[in-house]
């Protein structure tokens, strides 16, 4: 179902000239309104009148998330607080939260552009949707909510946690769609069986997944067991929140909602420009935010365009699945490691399951990579010979696409913990932990750095 065939279908050269209108209007805002860009923009040299095409936006100041917290909490905010009906903060992922605000329109719009991403996905009026979201301060679960609701689908607000009680939930009420991150959408899966719910029986049919990175094995392993099919969606707090895109049944990218925001792919060293097609950082202006307007936000989030129109008849863009950060990359004796490196060779690997762990371990001064995989019960044998075999094979693997040697553990399915919540990252890839420390996550695996206390000084 299309949710808004006027604009998700819209002529592209209309399209364009939609969003011209549009940048000039926020950009006049954000110029009037708040002391900050105007700052910013007397800066640059640039004023309003100035942006008279979309190739324009590039002489705007870029922004980053160290805006938001210079200026926290209300610093960046384009009206007054008697005119902001709703604050939330994003899950500090990356650090501390950075507090973000809605107008009663901001409002409105949110809903329908969550609701254009809910009904691409395939949720439709009728259907009992189970949130698994938190509700407190992060806008996972409050944005999606309304635009549940707004097709008119029934809501079950159940929140983050409490699997048990989600278990019975799905039983008890027959729901059919399932909102949530695709680790916690695996850990439900694995609490049911351990409890004896007879998970196939369930009645559902979709899931709506974010939050968090979701590689295809982790997406086919939610889907068996599941038993539904699985969506992605993407969205950013300091943009709105989930509505920024998400997956249509055709699975070839996530629809962007253009007419409310301009997105630019750039050279994550340079910012340059990069054409359609190639990855790079995503950078985006909402053209159409009244409390909080983000000029050209830095998200660190690697992805590609595709402008082309898709069977499903929508002619928004479509951007890639976002599986790695511009920050995940992991120093290791000098070698730059990135976790999507070492997803990707895991998921290859015939045995493995899309659960592992990172772990870096600091002894006098040098770094050792370990990665802990969680294997099928047929890779845990008693032959100590073939197990070896396995681990020396993932180790060559590893090593020949890292270009340096990791040691690998082999562990139970199950042993690597799982998060009911939001993947958490920190900046620079690697969680600043000291060991027993919370785990940084990545698509289905976890970083965990530990500190031998002895280079502490």
């Amino acid at each position: 179902m299309i949710w808004n065939p006027e604009y998700e279908c819209m002529e592209r050269a209309a399209l364009q000239e939609l969003q011209l209108r549009r940048l000039q209007m926020t950009t006049s805002w954000a110029y009037e309104r708040s002391v900050y860009y105007r700052a910013r923009m007397d800066e640059a040299g640039v004023r309003p009148r100035d942006v008279r095409s979309l190739d324009d936006v590039r002489r705007l100041p870029l922004t980053d998330e160290s805006a938001l917290r210079q200026t926290s909490p209300f610093g960046m905010f384009a009206l007054p607080l008697d005119e902001v009906v709703r604050v939330h903060s994003s899950s500090g992922a990356t650090g501390e939260p950075v507090v973000v605000g809605y107008s009663r329109g901001d409002i409105n719009t949110w809903t329908e552009l969550t609701a254009r991403v809910a009904a691409a996905a395939g949720v439709k009026p009728g259907d009992l949707v189970q949130m698994a979201f938190p509700y407190g301060m992060s806008t996972g679960g409050w944005g999606l909510h309304y635009g549940i609701e707004r097709i008119g689908a029934t809501i079950i607000p159940a929140g983050a946690g409490r699997t048990e009680r989600h278990l019975s939930m799905m039983q008890d009420f027959g729901t059919t769609v399932l909102v949530s991150t695709p680790s916690y959408a695996l850990f439900l899966a694995g609490e049911g069986e351990v409890a004896g719910v007879d998970v196939p029986s369930l009645k559902l049919r979709l899931g709506l997944f974010g939050g968090e990175p979701c590689s295809d094995k982790m997406k086919a392993e939610i889907e068996a067991k599941l038993g539904l099919r699985a969506t992605d969606n993407y969205g950013l707090s300091e943009v709105m929140g989930p509505g920024v895109a998400g997956e249509c049944e055709c699975a070839c990218g996530l629809h962007v909602n253009e007419d409310h925001l301009l997105l630019e792919v750039v050279d994550p060293a340079t910012a340059e420009p990069l054409a359609y097609g190639q990855e790079g950082e995503l950078v985006i202006t909402t053209l159409t935010k009244e409390a909080l307007p983000v000029l050209r936000y830095r998200t660190h989030d690697l992805t590609a365009l595709d402008p082309a129109p898709c069977a499903c008849g929508r002619t928004l863009v479509r951007m890639s699945k976002v599986r790695r950060r511009t920050d995940d990359m992991l120093i290791v004796r000098g070698v730059n490691v990135f976790p999507a490196q070492i997803e990707a060779v895991l998921a290859q690997i015939e045995g493995a399951r899309p659960h592992y762990l990172i772990v870096i371990d600091r002894k006098q001064n040098a770094d050792d990579l370990e990665v802990r995989l969680e294997v099928e019960e047929s890779v845990m044998t008693d032959v100590m010979p073939d197990m070896l075999a396995f681990q020396n094979s993932v180790a060559d693997k590893l090593q020949s696409a890292l270009g340096l040697r990791a040691s690998v553990t082999l562990v139970e399915s199950g042993a690597i913990e799982r998060a009911a919540g939001m993947a958490e990252r920190t900046a620079g890839g690697a969680a600043a932990h000291t060991a027993g420390g919370e785990p940084e996550r990545t698509s289905g695996g976890t970083v965990k750095r530990v500190l031998d206390l002895r280079d502490q000084g």
